[in-house]
């Protein structure tokens, strides 16, 4: 790869000249999919449960786990692994800040609030060096994210959750198809549930699932919310003399025309995701050695994979650009012919003002400590890895194909800018306060 040294920023030449043509083209859509949306709407069967049925069957068999439940938004399906996992009035869930607010806000709904853990600062899953001294008697599960694809460290967070008999729920919206130490994600905590709206690695239209070995679980997230399906073959005693209406009020079935969808899709999946890593991993085997960027995915010998890639992110190290900030390393990268390349990731939600002052249920003062013995709220350097980590991220491309020549052009784009960034250090006005902020949340990325 030769660098062209004057940047573009300053009129050089652009590092990327080809088309992307349909590289970031996602979900990949054919006439298998077409037709077999088309067939659930010229039967009438949008509200029904055949599809889905069937859709939630080819789930549990590519991820061998015994029950998967669809849900009309992955949103839900969290709500259901937690009503599933017996959250309710008065009990805390421990997660990471880092992530999007469908991981862990419906727990406010459920009576429960939620209790922020720091992240690792590599994988930017949650620290299990975080969790066990916020744990209290109150504590009913830990939620686990699975971000911007990476596995989360399960092992020991498996190992405190069994100490203090805990649940754990695996969030697998960026990592659909993912593998820790051999594991799939989503198998290995006591439930798993995920997004798989069209945003996805996994992009069926709209919808969520719920996966578990769990019997009990199963039959709870199917009460809350599933009325059609909760009725005499419920198992546990405590259901049985409610069957037929949804313990939640809520009705979250899937919409059939993306069950539909979604089987086509699942069909493909693996395939479509071996590419998007043979693209991504070639991305960063050229940056391998680059100053200023590390990559954020799995070692090649501990048997994880970074599932989907949903998102991907660089880490950037501003020390070794001499303190570049990560906003001017980015506007040079997208002078370069890149229409995206956005500095940093969300804002931490503890530091979010519903999180510490929203009184959404009209308690009287805020919701997240309505139901509390003790003030849960956290503030600004209560979290200290979760709140710097704006200035040491940076998007790349996702890659949808495996295409060297297309791909070694944006490669040498990142390439050319850290070779180079002495030439932005002069006129770097820092970094902005507006970095990931919580604007992310009114636009496409949605759970």
């Amino acid at each position: 790869m030769t660098d062209i040294q004057k940047l573009a920023l300053f009129g050089g030449k652009k590092a990327v000249t080809q088309e992307s043509g349909n590289l970031f083209t996602w979900p990949i859509i054919t006439q298998e999919d077409e037709e077999a949306a088309l067939d659930v709407l010229r039967r009438g069967a949008m509200s029904g449960t055949d599809v889905t049925m069937a859709f939630e069957e080819d789930y549990s068999k590519w991820l061998d786990v015994k029950y998967a439940l669809g849900f009309n938004t992955g949103t839900a399906s969290l709500q259901g692994a937690m009503f599933g996992c017996g959250v309710g009035v008065g009990d805390e869930i421990i997660c990471p800040s880092m992530t999007y607010w469908a991981t862990c806000l419906q727990a406010f709904s459920l009576g429960a609030t939620v209790v922020f853990a720091d992240i690792n600062p590599f994988t930017l899953c949650l620290d299990p060096n975080d969790i066990e001294h916020r744990i209290t008697d109150r504590t009913k599960a830990i939620v686990v994210v699975h971000f911007l694809g990476y596995p989360a460290d399960m092992d020991p967070i498996l190992e405190i959750a069994r100490k203090h008999n805990l649940k754990v729920i695996e969030d697998v919206s960026h990592a659909h198809g993912g593998v820790y130490k051999g594991r799939k994600l989503g198998t290995i905590g006591n439930v798993g549930a995920m997004s798989l709206m069209t945003g996805k690695a996994l992009a069926i239209g709209e919808g969520g699932i719920l996966v578990t070995d769990d019997r009990d679980i199963y039959e709870r997230a199917v009460a809350l919310g599933h009325y059609e399906r909760y009725g005499s073959q419920t198992e546990n005693e405590q259901l049985r003399p409610y069957q037929g209406l949804p313990l939640g009020g809520y009705k979250y079935r899937m919409h059939q025309v993306s069950s539909a969808v979604g089987r086509v899709q699942l069909r493909h999946y693996d395939e479509r995701n071996v590419e998007i890593g043979r693209a991504m991993n070639y991305f960063w085997d050229l940056l391998e050695g680059v100053p200023g960027l590390i990559a954020h995915r799995t070692d090649k010998e501990s048997g994880s994979l970074n599932g989907g890639w949903y998102a991907p992110h660089a880490h950037y190290v501003p020390e070794e650009l001499e303190g570049l900030s990560v906003t001017r390393f980015c506007e040079a990268v997208r002078a370069e012919g890149l229409t995206s390349c956005m500095p940093g990731c969300y804002t931490p939600l503890h530091l979010h003002p519903l999180f510490t002052q929203a009184d959404v249920y009209g308690h009287g003062k805020p919701t997240r400590i309505a139901n509390t013995e003790r003030d849960v709220r956290q503030y600004k350097g209560d979290l200290p890895v979760s709140e710097g980590l704006s200035a040491r991220l940076c998007e790349v491309p996702w890659f949808k194909h495996y295409r060297p020549e297309v791909i070694e052009e944006y490669a040498n784009a990142y390439r050319k800018v850290a070779l180079n960034y002495k030439e932005l250090l002069q006129d770097d006005r820092g970094n902005s306060s507006e970095h990931g902020n919580w604007k992310l949340f009114t636009q496409k990325q949605n759970s």
